[in-house]
């Protein structure tokens, strides 16, 4: 299976494992769910879906890898206590807690959060003498004499031998207490996450021509190469980054993420290709409605070039239409603070103070609950961002109404009301130039392409991206709409879709 189908069978389990009856207990005890053994090539996404389960379910994760410990970090050291029997006192061994036990509770006294995810990498790695206490947990959930919490379901994950020399394959009484799922590469699913991720469009317009590069592990005369997920999306930060600081890319660079030198050499060609292309057409041009000359160019163009330029397009809108979901989320959230805040004027005791006391209530809350998330391990990049946005609102609406001159509740809050009204107007603004903006996209590529396959791309990539799919669900594209009835993109998807593949892109 791919990633994608292994990150819907988890979700399902854990939450079949995490479903109780009417009395509240878990309808399947602790002892009988199975561990999940995700077992697949390295740098896959395997940990990345573990943290994407985490932040849907609202649970909590702990991650560890088990390459980093000894017999006695995973099941405590040992120490003499005193007990009595019968009237007799004598020394016993005991065991003081697992640091991997310790840390599942620590996490849920520091997030509140009493469910979740104990995710245990390189599983299939443990030493020797780690390996009997491996086998006891996966068939007891516990190390020594320590129990793993109820509500806490244990997923590991490893790789195949031919992929570790350090892994030690698990005999059938092992396996026979996991639910054994394999997972291979998959772009399609890859490109998915990319677009939520906001990968740099260099490397997926590189990777729609050479998917074969996506993953690539191999021996050479020099040794083992290799090309992983991993490799890409950390290639990926650093290229944005080198361009916000207007340093150099080159071989030396890319080398160091893509450990493939014939990749890396291909990769760095289209990479010096990919800038010329944006140099040339002017894509901030184009998306203003200002294309006359693009158009000729682009009519001209080979096709891995009109891929390129399409996907630097498509990458530039739906960043904008990425920000004003967002903006759209902050606004929901704003809204329902300031609602609260308003019951507080309905009293007739109500002044400026109250008001103050209440933002500051609010923005301490809210970082605790961004602390909370954060420790938990169930924090999503858009969430994190949503919630500073609203600190820093409810924090800057503080500090302004403190210099005001005014007493009374009603004219501070009538003063939150304007700022959030500003927001508002601020992100009609932009969403309106997202709408001018793909408006121009699809006009751009109507008169440089007409009916060709630059259309059905991109269509394709608005109706599969989570940004623009949610942007044109609820404000509209007539562009889109028509052209999705005249290409009948919704009732011969999978017709499309095998066209996409036909053409190999």
């Amino acid at each position: 299976m791919n990633i994608k189908q292994a990150k819907e069978y988890i979700e399902n389990t854990v939450k079949l494992y995490l479903k109780k009856d009417e009395f509240g207990e878990y309808r399947i005890p602790l002892v009988r769910q199975r561990p999940i053994f995700l077992l697949g090539a390295p740098g896959i996404g395997k940990t990345a879906i573990m943290e994407q389960i985490a932040q849907d379910m609202g649970i909590a994760l702990v991650s560890y890898s088990m390459t980093h410990h000894t017999r006695q970090s995973a099941l405590g050291l040992p120490f003499i206590a005193r007990k009595d029997y019968g009237g007799t006192s004598v020394s016993v061994s005991e065991y003081t807690m697992s640091e991997i036990i310790a840390s599942v509770y620590d996490t849920c006294e520091a997030s509140g959060i009493k469910e979740g995810i104990l995710f245990l990498d390189e599983i299939n790695c443990v030493s020797e003498t780690l390996a009997p206490a491996m086998l006891q947990f996966l068939q007891y959930k516990t190390f020594g004499r320590h129990q793993v919490p109820q509500g806490w379901v244990i997923v590991t994950a490893g790789n195949p031998p031919e992929y570790n020399k350090s892994v030690r394959e698990f005999d059938v009484a092992t396996l026979d207490r996991l639910k054994v799922m394999e997972v291979e590469p998959d772009y399609g699913v890859w490109k998915e996450y990319a677009s939520g991720k906001h990968i740099h469009n260099a490397v997926t317009s590189y990777l729609d021509l050479k998917k074969e590069h996506f993953y690539r592990i191999e021996m050479t005369a020099k040794g083992r190469s290799y090309v992983t997920a991993r490799g890409w999306e950390d290639l990926s930060e650093i290229l944005i980054l080198h361009e916000e600081e207007g340093l150099p890319v080159d071989v030396n660079l890319v080398g160091q993420y893509l450990r493939n030198h014939s990749v890396t050499e291909e990769f760095c060609a289209y990479y010096e290709l990919y800038q010329k292309y944006k140099n040339d057409y002017k894509i901030e041009d184009i998306l203003n409605g200002q294309f006359s000359g693009a158009v000729s160019k682009a009519k001209k163009a080979a096709f891995d070039e009109r891929l390129s330029l399409l996907g630097m397009l498509l990458d530039a809108v739906q960043g904008d239409m990425k920000e004003v979901m967002e903006q759209a989320a902050l606004l929901t959230d704003l809204k329902n603070v300031l609602k609260g805040i308003g019951s507080l004027t309905e009293k007739e005791d109500c002044s400026k103070t109250r008001i103050l006391e209440r933002l500051e209530a609010l923005s301490q809350g809210r970082i605790k609950a961004l602390e909370s998330l954060r420790s938990a391990g169930a924090l999503s990049d858009a969430d994190k961002r949503k919630h500073k946005n609203v600190i820093r609102f409810l924090q800057d609406a503080h500090r302004e109404l403190r210099t005001r001159d005014i007493s009374q509740g009603e004219e501070a809050y009538s003063y939150l009301k304007e700022s959030f009204h500003a927001k508002v107007a601020g992100t009609k603004c932009q969403t309106q130039r997202a709408q001018d903006r793909l408006k121009a996209l699809f006009a751009f590529v109507e008169e440089a392409f007409g009916q060709g396959n630059e259309v059905l791309i991109l269509l394709t990539e608005l109706t599969v991206s989570s940004a623009g799919s949610r942007f044109i669900a609820a404000f509209g594209s007539p562009e889109y709409a028509r052209l999705s009835q005249d290409m009948m993109l919704a009732g011969r998807r999978d017709e499309l879709q095998e066209r996409i593949a036909q053409l190999d892109l």
